[in-house]
């Protein structure tokens, strides 16, 4: 029997759709679906059907707000360093041009570090008196002793320490992706800017970063949801602490399912999490990459 190209384009796809169907839309399902039942923290337990109860407690949670906006700054801070230093070393890649191969291939070895190894391995950097940044950096006169920063047990900055191990570990994915979109700037484009007399900021704000826009957005939209939704990085470091200070959403949603016992919240706490990255994720989309502007 002879199948039509569109019948057998459309027999392709089962796997990747049952794939789809069991791995993500049976979950999301789940999730939504549960987050309007009060669930019993007993296997086999009663639910009872609350409707939007669990919405109204998780929003009127001085927790859930405050995990909310930690997840903002946390996310903010580390994509705001990663992009300007990835920039930076793509800029400076792009320049060095064949002879940056060797320094390509040492920046990216980061990505290949597990981010729970990574967390691990700051922490015992970080930690307070004991940590190897605080005796080097009193070594050095920059601090009077190595108890002088508590990094991982200050709450004023711990949402910030917790963040250099993800800066650390995927500030390599930002170069590598603006490093292959500064490939495609059109170099006699850049040659005749030079040649008419514009200097290098004039370049890179009329030229570079126009042409790098989509790809800017995509860099952006990518690491924005991967910084927001970071877990075992910090999980590892501080499990939230301390005084919940380094608890962002995630750590929120796994502190009430595993912890406290409530399913039901906290199926509505990632829910509501979940649209909000939607939006995030679509502003993104319309305002930053603007797809079909171009044309």
């Amino acid at each position: 029997m002879r199948l039509s190209d569109k019948k057998y384009a459309l027999l392709l796809m089962v796997p990747a759709a049952l794939f789809i169907l069991v791995f993500m839309a049976w979950p999301l399902f789940r999730l939504i679906y549960d987050s309007f039942f009060e669930i019993s923290k007993f296997a086999g337990g009663p639910r009872d059907f609350i409707g939007l109860a669990n919405y109204q407690e998780a929003l009127g949670k001085a927790s859930f707000r405050s995990a909310a906006g930690r997840t903002v700054i946390y996310t903010v801070f580390v994509v705001t360093l990663e992009f300007t230093l990835g920039f930076l070393a793509a800029l400076l890649f792009s320049v060095l041009g064949k002879k940056s191969s060797v320094f390509r291939t040492f920046f990216l070895y980061p990505l290949m570090i597990a981010p729970v190894v990574a967390g691990l391995l700051w922490r015992f950097l970080l930690i307070d008196n004991s940590g190897i940044v605080n005796h080097l950096l009193a070594k050095v006169g920059i601090i009077s002793s190595p108890d002088s920063i508590n990094w991982l047990s200050n709450p004023r900055i711990v949402l910030f320490s917790v963040a250099i191990p993800d800066i650390w570990l995927t500030t390599s994915f930002m170069t590598l992706v603006l490093f292959a979109g500064l490939q495609n700037v059109p170099a006699e484009l850049v040659e005749a800017a030079r040649l008419d007399g514009a200097g290098f900021p004039r370049i890179l704000r009329s030229i570079v970063i126009p042409d790098l826009r989509p790809v800017i957005a995509v860099a952006l939209l990518i690491r924005g949801i991967d910084a927001a939704k970071a877990f075992d990085i910090i999980q590892i470091q501080t499990g939230g602490g301390p005084q919940n200070a380094s608890e962002t959403m995630s750590l929120l949603v796994y502190q009430t399912m595993i912890r406290h016992g409530e399913p039901g919240l906290a199926s509505a706490m990632g829910t509501l999490y979940l649209i909000a990255m939607m939006v995030v994720a679509a502003l993104a989309v319309v305002f930053l990459w603007k797809p079909g502007a171009n044309s």
